[in-house]
């Protein structure tokens, strides 16, 4: 089945911290939105900075991510933080550190995100899933819940550092748990043109992965860093920036990119 009729559920998981990984989750989700997607972002980051970057910020007491993983809560606290956006958001707070610990305990503890995504599945055209900087059981419900994988990864010199375990994580989640599950691609970040260190590692990572790595590469931008302190995607908070143009083109080059074949 293609992509374009069937509903996509993406983790943005990369155990490396500082790649733009949540970056990516506000701003592809924002992007899928604007060409009028209907998307739901969920943060599955005990951190909670995919919230708190689109301005919302639940107090620990407030209904969460938490308390729909861990209790299934019949009313999921979806928002919409953007009235002229199709873009909803299942925000965490704190207490989704908790979740780590208490999933152990629970039946079918890697399986809780998607028997609780079944019956929201059907109200979206893209799920996009924030996940931890970890390959703990926070990411690996999101890797089982999900049809597909994207994987942000620095134009640095360690760039691939890691990913081999990424992988090796999302085969054996294949295996076991969600034969569906596909590398929906990897998106260079932090790219500088100035840079030549930044070009050779491109290159590897094309190299190393022939058709799995998008055309569309996310630039080294100010205005990227600084919208998430004003809780806006930065479509909405610098739409001329070069960093709002390379996420609108992520999401036209994504939404009509053919399923890989993992």
């Amino acid at each position: 089945m293609g992509s374009l009729i069937m509903r996509r559920i993406v983790a943005i998981a990369n155990q490396k911290g500082g790649v733009g990984k949540t970056t990516t989750s506000i701003n592809l989700a924002a992007a899928l939105a604007h060409i009028r997607q209907r998307v739901l972002l969920l943060d599955c980051d005990p951190q909670a900075n995919a919230s708190s970057g689109l301005g919302v910020r639940p107090p620990a007491s407030a209904p969460s991510m938490y308390q729909v993983l861990l209790n299934g809560a019949e009313a999921p606290p979806i928002v919409q933080p953007f009235p002229q956006l199709p873009l909803h958001l299942l925000p965490a707070n704190s207490q989704l550190a908790a979740a780590e610990w208490e999933l152990p305990g629970r039946g079918n503890p890697e399986g809780l995100l998607a028997a609780r995504l079944a019956a929201l599945a059907a109200a979206y055209d893209y799920l996009i899933i924030d996940c931890p900087p970890s390959l703990g059981l926070l990411t690996v419900n999101a890797l089982v819940a999900a049809t597909e994988v994207v994987i942000p990864i620095q134009c640095e010199y360690f760039a691939m550092e890691g990913l081999s375990l990424l992988l090796e994580t999302v085969r054996r989640i294949k295996l076991r748990w969600n034969p569906n599950l596909q590398i929906g691609g990897i998106l260079l970040t932090m790219f500088d043109r100035r840079n030549n260190l930044a070009h050779q590692v491109a290159n590897d990572i094309r190299r190393h992965f022939p058709g799995q790595v998008f055309h569309t590469l996310i630039p080294r931008n100010v205005r990227l860093g600084e919208s998430p302190s004003h809780g806006l995607p930065i479509h909405l908070y610098d739409p001329g920036c070069p960093g709002a143009e390379a996420y609108l083109a992520l999401a036209g080059e994504f939404h009509h990119r053919e399923d890989s074949d993992g």
